[in-house]
C-alpha cells in the first residue's frame, strides 16, 4: 500500500531532509585521504544526535554504522570500518535520519583528492542522471518515466551499467516504504504518479557491466567486474502543481566548491 502524505506532513518530511543533508555535508568537510570509514561514521552520528535526530539506519535490520559508506567498487551498503580513504578512491555516503516521526534519506558520491577522468565522468552523469529522473518525476506521470530517464541517459547515451536489483522507494514513517523506484523502465509505465506521494530516487550506475553480488558480510553490494560504481540520492515529494525535492546538495557543494561535480 502507498501511503500519500499531506502537506503538513511534506512539510515535516522537508526538516527532516535538511538535515540529512546538512549531515552528510558536514561529513564532506573531512572527506580526505588518511580519514578512516569510521570516523566518519562518527562525525554522521555526533551531528545527527546534537540536532535531535536519530540515525536511521544505525540498528536497521542489524547494521551496525550510522553511514553506508560504499568505497569505489561498492555499489551501496558499506559498512563503516577501519578502512583509510586514500587519493583516487570514490566514496558514497548514504545517510538517512528520523526527524519529528519522519524520515530523510540522500547519498552523494565523493572524490577522494584527485581523481581518474572516468571516475570523475561516472560522478558527473550519474548526479545528472538524478536531476533528469526528479524532471520526470511530476503528478500525472508513472513510474517507468523516472527509471526510463536514469536508463536513457546512463546506458542509452553512455554505456554504463545501471543496477537493477537495487532500487529507490516510498519514504514516510517508514525508511523504506512502497511503491520501489527503479532505475530502469519503459515510459508510462508502471504505477501513477500521484500528489502526495513521496519517494527516494538514488540511481546507482556502475563504470562497467550492471551485474552485482553481495559481500560474505550480507551487507555490501559491489560491481562484479570490480569497476568503480556512484550513487545519488534525494527525497522527493510529488505534489499537483510541481515536484519538490526535500533534502538538498547545496550544502555539500558549499563545502566541496568542486564546479567540475554541479548539476
Amino acid at each position: 500500500m502507498i501511503h500519500y502524505k499531506s502537506n503538513e506532513e511534506i512539510e515535516l518530511m522537508k526538516l527532516s531532509g535538511d538535515l540529512v543533508s546538512k549531515t552528510i555535508a558536514e561529513v564532506a568537510a573531512h572527506i580526505k585521504p588518511g580519514i578512516s570509514l569510521l570516523h566518519l561514521d562518527q562525525i554522521a552520528e555526533t551531528f545527527i544526535l546534537d540536532h535531535k535526530g536519530t540515525p536511521a539506519f544505525k540498528g536497521y535490520r542489524g547494521f551496525s554504522g550510522t553511514l553506508c559508506t560504499s568505497l569505489n567498487e561498492v555499489v551501496v551498503h558499506g559498512i563503516p570500518d577501519h578502512t583509510i580513504l586514500k587519493e583516487g578512491d570514490i566514496i558514497s555516503v548514504d545517510c538517512g535520519v528520523l526527524l519529528n516521526q519522519y524520515y530523510g534519506d540522500s547519498a552523494f558520491t565523493f572524490p577522494v583528492g584527485s581523481i581518474p577522468e572516468s571516475a570523475k565522468q561516472l560522478l558527473q552523469v550519474t548526479r545528472k542522471s538524478l536531476v533528469k529522473a526528479i524532471a520526470a518525476a511530476k503528478s500525472g506521470n508513472r513510474m517507468g518515466d523516472i527509471g526510463f530517464a536514469v536508463q536513457d541517459y546512463c546506458e542509452g547515451k553512455y554505456g554504463y551499467g545501471v543496477v537493477r536489483e537495487m532500487v529507490g522507494h516510498g519514504i514516510g514513517k517508514k525508511l523504506h516504504e512502497s511503491p520501489e523506484v527503479p532505475n530502469y523502465g519503459k515510459r508510462g509505465s508502471g504505477p501513477k504518479l500521484l500528489p502526495g506521494l513521496v519517494i527516494a530516487i538514488e540511481p546507482m550506475i556502475n563504470l562497467g557491466k550492471r551485474s552485482i553480488a553481495q559481500a560474505d558480510d550480507g551487507w555490501t553490494i559491489y560491481a562484479t567486474d570490480r569497476k568503480p560504481s556512484a550513487h545519488f540520492e534525494h527525497t522527493v515529494a510529488i505534489k499537483a502543481d510541481k515536484t519538490e525535492v526535500l533534502t538538498t546538495f547545496k550544502y555539500i557543494d558549499s563545502v566541496i566548491k568542486l564546479d567540475w561535480l554541479t548539476d
